[in-house]
């Protein structure tokens, strides 16, 4: 029970209307942490070990040396962000009157007032619109143009308040017309987590493995003697190092400067059609009346039939070779074209606004039809270029409202028409329909348009539609079956009683309404068809070609049909002029996907054309083996997908392939394969922001993302896997020199850097390699995007395998040992002496690994050294002693490893060096 417009009476409370992108807050910020933070195996080992100092006899030094690393950097952008969306204005209704309110104080019964223009809220109910127009419209190109959301109060209204799904409008829709009231209805969230954060974590577990095994060898070689089991437990603490918690926080901090590295190891890209590889700006190409068809080169004689209906005089059309059409024939081809052409201008969900264009006023330009003044606006712009082809051609759409419409012939007479129902458009029936009487004939007609899978079988008997639109869709036009239906007054009169009786039932309401609809979709006149094309958007082709060149699949999930969804992908060079393509038949049982596999099975280096249909009988019967083949395609194309088979294609990629997925879509339907991908991509344009709300990435044409994976992905996933590297590195360097130390010293359980020494060494003093890390990269821009073989390459070598974690550990080994052992055979009579030693070889060490920013990291160690009297002999590091001991322990730490990637580099280059050259 939802309380309107009282607050005070609702007994439930509900989330805040927020949009929130961020990880924590300051009041979660605590909880969130023990839990998302903690869940990784590092992070909770971290958590137990600096808990563990609060026990005197496992202590080995101050605490902040264990809690100060706990602390991790949160980012501020999707805040940013957030704040912005969420401080937008509303008026919200209340007894008092309105009242301003931002969109995060918005609260589930809220009357709220939607302005002009202004973008939805939050997921709502449409109530009520002004007197006026009764009716509001909302712009929802996102839907593909394939729900119409021109929404109406029903006429029964006043007895039964519908809740269906006709009055629903969903968050980031925006309205064009006048202000309406709506209800507050709904809540949601929603997280991901990351590939390289998993393989990072089982790294740890690695280490975390050998952690125990020194620990227990250091226990072993006291032969267990005394309280052993607080000396593991002290061993397990002392070497706590070798698992790098700063690992997790430099990450993070890396992630501020750069992008999640998930984008340089994208195998799959499942990209939208209409709005993301087109620009979803339709222009009208065709109408075919069956035995005649009209293109853009023969629209004047469209107009020249027009004209000849509506004026006393008609124009003569351009002169045609052979001989000439007689006054009858000529007079029943002007029939037809004014009939399909009536149709195309009244069938449709498109509102005529008008507005002041500094000369005219809008009261005035409303009333006039003054034509410069007037804006079409609609759910589709499909929509939207048929109403401004039939202006094109002499029938203007002047005016409407919720009951009626007028046009404008090319005589200027304005023709009447009133609305008695209107049906919209939905994914399901693939149709819509009207019903309007001529206000100067009393004529009804029932006018319709859809899908040609569908009026097929409700336009009357025919020879050539299926082949005309067949035709149409392999030129990539959309295409669209219009068709009318005379009715008598009575016929309407007994249907619009059953159909106003079907809508108040309060069960099974939709099948009643649809089975009444239906009941007058029989045996009706075929007009015309359509073709209107939506045109691909600037650098689609090379952007496809690069991704292909990098080694990435790339799948099209559209809801078009299978003749434009083909036309589209070699067109835009999805597939190959060298590749062939085969198209999977319409199946409906498991013997036809059978036989339809193996037909399949035995093609090669083919691309895959496949419907939704026939795609969920696939995956019900033949799963595995449907994907296996598939996953060997160089491209595949899902026409008629619906959004939820968009989502559960990405989840069946990842689970048979195990490899990472990016999503790309501009719409609404597109949000749920976007959520469900690694990695999402929303082109953010005339579709509204709900794709880009929801997805990792924000674009604002399709021809971005090339650099995006390319370039940005394809270094910060470098930049963390050498951050990484480092982190792990620069850990293991000093386990390993403590393990000397403790084995030298009689496997004593004492630390070899006290204090500050040890923080300073994971954070200040190193902290400089690590962003220069995340700045750094091996070639340039342009010649990322100039080989995109780079990223393939990428791919193949994985920077964090198992084989380079190896090397590392090795390498790490070996340059601790020889810096413990050189500062304990070049032995000074000062414990403090052998520290200094040893703690400047390391941080040396560290920095000539990374080659950068080794005088900004100097300078900040000779800094801090007048803090550091308590651990270091300040005046023994001024003297020349100190000075030859350091440079030949870090030379020999270093050189042999230098000499050994000089050879490599040598010998066996990798790919960018050439292009580096």
């Amino acid at each position: 029970t939802v309380w309107l417009g009282h607050p005070e009476k609702r007994d439930q409370r509900y989330p805040r209307n927020v949009i929130n992108n961020q990880k924590y807050n300051f009041f979660t910020f605590l909880p969130g942490v023990l839990f998302n933070q903690f869940k990784y195996f590092f992070n909770l080992y971290f958590l137990l070990l600096a808990c563990s100092q609060f026990v005197p006899e496992m202590r080995l030094g101050a605490l902040y040396t264990y809690w100060v690393p706990l602390v991790t950097v949160e980012e501020i952008r999707c805040y940013l962000r957030d704040k912005e969306v969420n401080s937008q204005v509303y008026s919200r209704l209340t007894a008092r009157g309105t009242v301003k309110v931002k969109s995060c104080s918005i609260q589930v019964g809220d009357l709220i007032i939607v302005e002009k223009n202004q973008r939805v809220p939050a997921d709502m109910i449409f109530l009520r619109t002004s007197e006026k127009n009764g009716s509001c419209f909302l712009r929802t190109d996102q839907l593909d143009g394939e729900t119409d959301w021109k929404l109406r109060l029903p006429v029964a209204c006043t007895q039964r308040l519908p809740t269906a799904a006709d009055l629903l409008q969903i968050r980031s829709y925006v309205y064009a017309e006048e202000p309406n009231i709506d209800i507050h209805n709904f809540v949601g969230t929603f997280t991901r987590i990351g590939l390289f954060d998993l393989e990072v974590n089982c790294l740890t577990k690695i280490l975390f493995g050998a952690l125990v095994v020194v620990s227990l060898v250091m226990v072993a070689l006291q032969h267990f003697a005394g309280r052993w089991y607080l000396q593991i437990i002290r061993f397990l603490l002392l070497f706590s190092n070798i698992i790098p918690i700063s690992l997790r926080v430099n990450l993070d901090m890396g992630k501020i400067v750069t992008i999640p590295e998930q984008l340089g190891r994208i195998s799959y890209l499942l990209t939208d059609k209409t709005g993301t590889l087109t620009q979803n700006e339709m222009v009208f190409k065709r109408l075919h009346l069956g035995t005649v068809a009209y293109g853009l080169d023969s629209m004047d004689e469209v107009q020249s039939h027009i004209f000849s209906i509506y004026t006393q005089q008609p124009q003569d059309p351009p002169a045609q070779k052979g001989p000439a059409l007689t006054t009858k024939v000529r007079r029943t081809m002007s029939s037809r074209v004014h009939e399909a052409v009536k149709a195309i201008a009244l069938c449709h969900n498109v509102t005529p606004v008008y507005e002041s264009n500094g000369v005219t006023d809008q009261a005035e330009a409303e009333k006039q039809y003054e034509d410069s003044c007037r804006v079409y606006q609609a759910s589709s712009p499909d929509e939207v270029a048929l109403v401004q082809w039939t202006e094109s051609v002499g029938l203007t759409l002047v005016g409407r409202d919720q009951s009626s419409m007028q046009l404008r012939t090319p005589g200027d007479q304005i023709l009447n028409f009133t609305i008695l129902q209107i049906f919209p458009f939905t994914y399901e029936s693939k149709r819509m329909g009207i019903i309007v009487r001529d206000e100067s004939t009393g004529e009804i007609t029932f006018y319709m348009k859809g899908a040609d899978v569908v009026m097929a079988g409700i336009v009357q008997y025919n020879d050539w539609l299926e082949e005309e639109c067949g035709n149409m869709a392999r030129e990539g036009l959309r295409v669209l079956v219009v068709a009318k239906k005379s009715l008598a007054e009575e016929q309407y009169q007994d249907f619009e009683a059953r159909y106003v009786q079907a809508k108040l039932s309060v069960h099974d309401r939709s099948l009643k309404v649809a089975t009444v609809i239906e009941s007058l979709e029989m045996e009706m006149e075929l007009l015309c068809l359509t073709g209107v094309e939506d045109q691909l958007q600037a650098d689609v082709r090379p952007t496809l070609e690069t991704l292909r060149n990098a080694g990435i699949k790339v799948w099209m999930l559209t809801g078009d049909k299978l003749e434009t969804a083909t036309c589209t992908a070699k067109n835009a060079h999805l597939v190959t002029r060298n590749q062939d393509i085969h198209i999977f038949r319409l199946v409906t049982n498991r013997g036809e996907a059978h036989l339809e596999l193996n037909a399949f099975r035995r093609k090669h280096d083919c691309a895959l054309v496949i419907s939704g249909d026939s795609l969920e009988v696939c995956l019900k019967y033949y799963e595995y083996e449907f994907m296996e083949l598939a996953c060997q395609c160089p491209a595949v194309v899902c026409c008629r997908c619906a959004p939820t088979q968009k989502a559960q294609i990405v989840r069946l990629l990842q689970e048979r392939t195990g490899k990472l997925t990016c999503a790309v879509g501009d719409g609404g339907n597109d949000v749920s394969m976007i959520q469900e991908s690694d990695c999402g991509v929303g082109v953010e344009g005339k579709e509204g922001k709900q794709a880009s709300l929801a997805a990792d990435f924000s674009i604002t044409q399709f021809k971005h993302l090339g650099r995006l994976l390319m370039v940005h992905g394809r270094n910060s996933y470098k930049r963390s896997a050498a951050l990484s590297q480092f982190v792990i590195h620069r850990s293991l360097c000093i386990s390993t020199m403590q393990a000397v130390f403790s084995s030298v010293f009689y496997f004593a359980s004492v630390p070899l850097y006290q204090g500050f020494l040890i923080i300073g060494y994971s954070t200040i003093y190193t902290m400089f390699p690590v962003f220069s890390l995340v700045l750094d990269k091996d070639v340039k821009s342009e010649v990322a995007m100039l080989y995109p073989e780079l990223y393939k390459d990428l791919l193949k070598g994985r920077p964090l395998s198992y084989k380079t974690f190896l090397i590392w550990v090795l390498i790490s080994i070996y340059q601790g040992s020889t810096i413990m052992y050189g500062a304990l055979l070049l032995f000074e009579s000062e414990f403090v002496h052998i520290v200094a030693i040893s703690f400047t070889s390391l941080i040396l060490t560290e920095l000539l690994m990374v080659a950068l920013t080794i005088q900004t990291c100097l300078a900040c160690y000779i800094a801090s050294l007048v803090f550091l009297h308590e651990f270091i002999d300040v005046y023994f590091i001024a003297t020349l002693s100190f000075l030859w001991k350091v440079s030949v322990i870090t030379l020999v730490s270093c050189l042999p490893l230098y000499v050994l990637k000089y050879l490599r580099r040598r010998f066996s280059p990798p790919s960018y060096s050439k292009l580096t050259s």
